[in-house]
């Protein structure tokens, strides 16, 4: 039987979160656990609940369903959202109002902030079910997880000990109130027929179905989890150590090292990576075509598409890249000598007073990026095309328009974390600056 107390050794992953917000649709699991929480704060130090409600306009009661919510959370002084989204015009309805849900979320939620999610263990059931119908790998065997990353803070799902029956018995006890959707009946879903003609029957002819269902994706969750600790010592191995600091802020693993593995962990590697980087799993066949990748001529420079983001060989190592291409900065002035945010992402220009790296002379200082063209003279040197030198360095062609370059009027002072051009440090009695180049963390899906 579900009571508030068995809920609070559930909520131990949050106890110390800012905020726990609640995905609040007004049904009855999201109700029970509304309830619940509320209860629970009176004697214990929960951290503040907000509720989260989306409104995906797609029923003529939806309105209803979001004045309902209001009614409740007001009722028990919880602060609510109500979030109206648009739907994606690709995909079956189920999937594009999840994928508006989960943006919302991760939209709301700050940093170390937890999300409560009021799947149960029938939920966990049909998942697991309709995975295996669709077809699925090890990883969707373990079914929803209880725990996971979600944007800057965590999702957790703390009702997944009880089932429908457990959580209705206790509403009722409660005397909660709570919307029927009436898609939970429409047979047109794909899940509503699962669950109301193919899960009875299967319930009546194997009775032991769905423990065994639920203790095959514990089996899979622990063989998840050590395939998971393969990988990330794989993983250290691999990505090595890169000391140009605007090359290590992207995603790469070393090819050779890559290689030098059986294929099997190839593959697990490289599931891992992805998914350590938010990225949604490929398939079997992407992934065979990254494998292959892995294998090509070291002249070639092949690229596979995955979604919005593109895996890149160059320089002997695997890029993981926005589609597109690296964003390149935009030209900026320097009106002030201290901490710049560069733009694109692409980090910030520290510079302190005091210091020797470049000299403080009068002129037109700015930050500019690669257009072709540009020359420097590095000390004891002729000038020279930057092209060139960033190709004596070995620096790949696809960073070289995000790599930032510091002038002085029309003259090349310094470009980012590499050269100097003759002269530009401050000499004996000059004043001068210390200058710090970082390079921002690129996220590959913004």
């Amino acid at each position: 039987m579900f009571n508030p107390q068995g809920l609070l050794e559930q909520l131990a992953p949050c106890v110390d979160a800012p905020v726990c917000w609640l995905g609040l649709s007004g049904g009855l699991d999201s109700m029970v656990l509304l309830d619940a929480l509320v209860q629970l704060r009176q004697d214990h130090p929960l951290p503040p609940i907000k509720a989260i409600h989306v409104h995906h306009g797609l029923h003529a009661d939806a309105d209803q369903w979001a004045e309902h919510c209001a009614r409740e959370c007001a009722a028990r002084g919880v602060e609510l959202h109500i979030e109206r989204v648009c739907l994606a015009s690709a995909g079956s309805i189920e999937e594009r109002a999840r994928d508006a849900r989960y943006s919302v979320f991760e939209r709301l939620m700050s940093r170390d902030d937890c999300l409560l999610l009021a799947h149960h263990r029938d939920d966990q059931l049909e998942t697991l079910l309709f995975r295996l119908l669709r077809g699925t790998g090890l990883r969707g065997l373990a079914g929803m997880p209880r725990s996971r990353a979600l944007g800057a803070g965590r999702l957790l799902r703390p009702l997944l000990p009880w089932g429908r029956r457990e959580l209705h018995g206790w509403a009722s006890e409660q005397q909660l109130s709570w919307i029927e959707d009436p898609a939970n009946a429409d047979p047109r879903y794909a899940r509503t027929a699962l669950r109301h003609e193919l899960l009875p029957d299967l319930r009546q002819r194997w009775p032991a179905m769905p423990e065994n269902l639920l203790r095959l994706a514990e089996h899979a969750e622990e063989a998840n989890q050590l395939l998971d600790e393969r990988a990330s010592e794989d993983l250290q191995l691999a990505q090595g150590m890169l000391t140009d600091a605007w090359l290590a802020a992207w995603p790469s693993l070393d090819v050779a090292a890559v290689a030098a593995l059986t294929p099997v962990r190839q593959k697990n590697l490289l599931r891992y990576w992805l998914h350590d980087n938010g990225m949604q799993l490929p398939d079997q066949r992407h992934l065979h075509s990254l494998i292959i990748q892995l294998g090509a001529a070291p002249d070639t420079q092949p690229a596979v598409q995955l979604g919005r983001a593109q895996l890149y060989r160059s320089s002997g190592r695997l890029w993981l890249l926005p589609t597109g291409g690296v964003p390149a900065g935009i030209e900026q002035p320097l009106s002030h000598f201290a901490d710049t945010a560069l733009t694109a992402g692409n980090g910030w220009l520290h510079m302190a007073p005091g210091g020797g790296d470049i000299a403080a002379r009068p002129g037109a200082w700015r930050i500019a990026y690669r257009r072709g063209g540009e020359q420097i003279k590095l000390p004891g040197r002729p000038h020279q095309m930057l092209k060139k030198l960033f190709q004596e360095a070995g620096v790949p062609a696809w960073i070289r328009p995000a790599i930032p370059l510091l002038y002085c009027d029309d003259r090349l002072i310094s470009v980012a974390g590499r050269w100097n051009a003759e002269g530009a440090n401050a000499g004996a009695g000059e004043a001068g600056w210390a200058v710090t180049w970082e390079p921002g963390l690129m996220p590959v899906l913004d």
